[in-house]
C-alpha cells in the first residue's frame, strides 16, 4: 500500500534551462506557425492575418486573428507552460493537445513572445515571455511579464480596430534570422522562408480554406486569401476515388478514402506542378492523416506494407489516401507535441494496408500504361509495341512481332526478314532500362508516345500511319472502318487520334 505521507523535496526546474530545452523540441518555422493557427481556430477565428517584417537580425512577425479573445486569467493560463493536461477532455473542435503549443512553437523561433488579446466587451490584456530576461542570473524564474517590450507598442496596433481577437508577436527571431544581414540576399532568404510557410499552411489547413463558404481565411503579408492545396485533386474528373469508409477504431471511428491521381498527360502544366506539392510527386505519395480536418501527416506509408515496409517509389507516386480521426483518438494515434507525427492503432492497420495496396496497384497501372490511361477511356485489347516477361533472371522486354507495323515490314522484306530479327535482338538486348529508370526518378517524367508531338514527329507519325493504312487496305484487304478501329487500338496511334482522323475521317465508319 502506498505511503500516504512520504517525505519529499521540491525539484523545480530552473526556468532558463527548461525553456532552452523546450526550444529543441524540433519545430520548423512552418510547423511552429501552424501551431499558432491551431490556437486561432480553437478561439473560433474566421480570419487570420500573418505579417512578416524584414529588418535583418531585427526582423519580426505578427499573427492577428478575429477570434473571441481572452480575459486576463485565461491569457495567463494560455501563457503557462503545460497549462492544460493532455488528458483533459477537450471540445470536439479543439486542435490543441498538450497545452504547450503556443509556447514551445514560439520559443523554437524567437526569444521574445508577446500575446495581446481583446475579448468582446472586455479590456486589452498583454503578457510576454522574454527569454533573455529570464536568463539573467538575478532572475532565472518563470516571470511572465505584463506588457510589451519597450518600443514594440506600435506592433500591437492591429488589435486597435478589432471587436475581439488575439495578436501574437514574435521578436528576436534568432533561429530564423541567424546569419542574416540587411542585404538583398538576406531579404530573399527571409521571404523564401515566408513562401514555405504559405505552402505549408495551404496544405495543413486546406479543408478549412476550401469552398466559397470556407471556415477560415488566411492572409499572408496583406496578400489575397491563401489558396488551399488539395492533395487529392478531388475536383478533377480523371481522379479515381474509392468509396468513403468508416472504420471502428480505438479512440473513435476513423474515415478512410483512397485516390489515384491523374497521369501527367491528363493535366495542364500548372495543375501538374501545383499537384506535386511542396516536396514533389514521389515524396507526396501515401497517407494524409487528419485530426479534426487539420492535416498532421502529409505523405508516406505509415510503416505499413507487406511483405516488406513500403517506401516512396516512382511507380506509386499517383497514390494518395486520406485518413481522418477526431481529437478523442490522440492517444491511440500517438500524436506528438508538434502535431506532425501520428501512428495508426494496431486494430486498423490491416484495413489501411489492404486499401493502400489496392490504390497502389491501380496507381502503378496508370503510371506504367500511360498510353492506355490518357485523356480518353482506356483502350480495350490494346496492341502494344513492347511486351514484357518475367523469368528467372528478372523482367525482359521484347518488341511485339505481332504489331501491325512489324507485320508490314516483315512482309515487305520477304526472305530478308532475318536481318530485321538481328536488328530487333540488338535493340532488345540493349534497352537502357537502368538509364530510363534513373531519368524517371531524377526528372519525374520520361517522354513517351503519349506526349504532344512536334511538327517533325507529326509528319513521321502520319507517314507511318499512311503506309500502314495502305498495307492493311490494299494488301490485307480490310475495310477502311476496320482499319481505323485497328489503328485506334494500336500503340502509339491510339494516343494521337487526330492523325488518324486526317487520314481516315470518322465518316468512314459504319453508322
Amino acid at each position: 500500500m502506498p505511503d500516504e505521507s512520504p517525505s519529499y523535496e521540491l525539484a523545480w526546474p530552473p526556468a532558463h534551462a527548461m525553456i532552452e530545452s523546450l526550444r529543441g523540441v524540433g519545430y520548423s518555422v512552418e510547423t511552429a506557425v501552424a501551431d499558432l493557427v491551431d490556437n486561432s481556430i480553437a478561439a473560433s477565428a474566421r480570419t487570420i492575418r500573418l505579417d512578416f517584417h524584414f529588418d535583418g537580425p531585427d526582423s519580426w512577425m505578427t499573427l492577428l486573428d478575429d477570434g473571441r479573445g481572452m480575459g486576463p486569467e485565461e491569457l495567463r493560463s494560455a501563457m503557462t507552460v503545460g497549462g492544460r493536461s493532455p488528458l483533459e477532455t477537450r471540445s470536439s473542435g479543439d486542435l490543441g493537445r498538450f497545452g504547450m503549443g503556443l509556447k514551445t512553437a514560439s520559443f523554437s523561433q524567437c526569444r521574445c513572445l508577446t500575446v495581446a488579446t481583446l475579448p468582446e466587451s472586455g479590456a486589452l490584456s498583454v503578457r510576454r515571455w522574454d527569454l533573455d530576461y529570464i536568463a539573467r542570473p538575478d532572475v532565472n524564474e518563470w516571470r511572465l511579464l505584463t506588457g510589451p517590450s519597450a518600443g514594440s507598442e506600435a506592433r500591437l496596433a492591429g488589435l486597435a480596430s478589432s471587436v475581439s481577437g488575439t495578436l501574437v508577436l514574435w521578436e528576436r527571431l534568432d533561429r530564423i534570422t541567424a546569419g542574416l544581414t540587411h542585404d538583398r540576399r538576406s531579404q530573399d532568404a527571409f521571404f523564401a522562408m515566408v513562401a514555405r510557410v504559405e505552402q505549408h499552411l495551404a496544405m495543413v489547413f486546406h479543408r478549412y480554406l476550401e469552398g466559397p463558404g470556407a471556415r477560415l481565411r488566411i492572409h499572408v503579408g496583406g496578400a489575397a486569401r491563401l489558396r488551399p492545396w488539395d492533395p487529392f485533386l478531388s475536383a478533377h474528373p480523371a481522379t479515381e476515388p474509392t468509396p468513403v469508409e468508416r472504420i471502428p477504431a480505438p479512440g473513435g471511428a476513423i474515415q478512410l478514402q483512397g485516390f489515384v491521381l491523374p497521369h501527367r498527360d491528363q493535366l495542364d502544366d500548372e495543375t501538374w506542378r501545383r499537384a506535386a506539392g511542396r516536396d514533389g510527386w514521389v515524396s507526396q505519395q501515401g497517407f494524409y492523416v487528419y485530426r479534426n480536418d487539420r492535416l498532421l501527416v502529409a505523405g508516406g506509408w505509415l510503416g505499413l506494407g507487406e511483405p516488406r515496409v513500403w517506401t516512396r517509389e516512382e511507380p506509386f507516386k499517383l497514390a494518395r489516401l486520406a485518413v481522418s480521426f477526431s481529437n478523442s483518438g490522440d492517444a491511440a494515434w500517438e500524436v506528438d507535441i508538434r502535431k506532425s507525427v501520428a501512428r495508426p492503432p494496431r486494430a486498423v492497420r490491416p484495413r489501411l494496408t489492404a486499401l493502400a495496396d489496392s490504390v497502389r496497384t491501380v496507381a502503378r497501372q496508370v503510371f506504367a500504361h500511360r498510353g492506355a490511361y490518357g485523356k480518353r477511356a482506356p483502350v480495350s485489347d490494346l496492341v502494344p509495341a513492347w511486351l514484357s516477361a518475367t523469368g528467372r533472371r528478372g523482367v525482359t522486354y521484347r518488341v511485339n512481332r505481332d504489331h501491325p507495323v512489324m507485320s508490314r515490314v516483315r512482309e515487305n522484306l520477304g526472305h530478308h526478314h532475318e536481318s530485321l530479327e538481328d536488328l530487333l535482338r540488338i535493340v532488345e538486348s540493349t534497352v537502357p532500362v537502368q538509364r530510363i529508370w534513373l531519368d524517371a526518378v531524377e526528372q519525374g517524367e520520361v517522354q513517351s508516345g503519349a506526349e504532344p508531338l512536334d511538327p517533325d514527329q507529326i509528319d513521321a507519325m502520319e507517314r507511318t500511319a499512311k503506309a500502314l493504312i495502305d498495307h492493311l487496305t490494299s494488301r490485307v484487304g480490310l475495310e477502311p472502318t476496320l482499319v481505323r478501329a485497328r489503328l485506334l487500338a494500336t500503340e502509339p496511334f491510339q494516343n494521337h487520334p487526330e492523325v488518324i482522323d486526317r487520314l481516315l475521317p470518322p465518316s468512314t465508319e459504319t453508322p
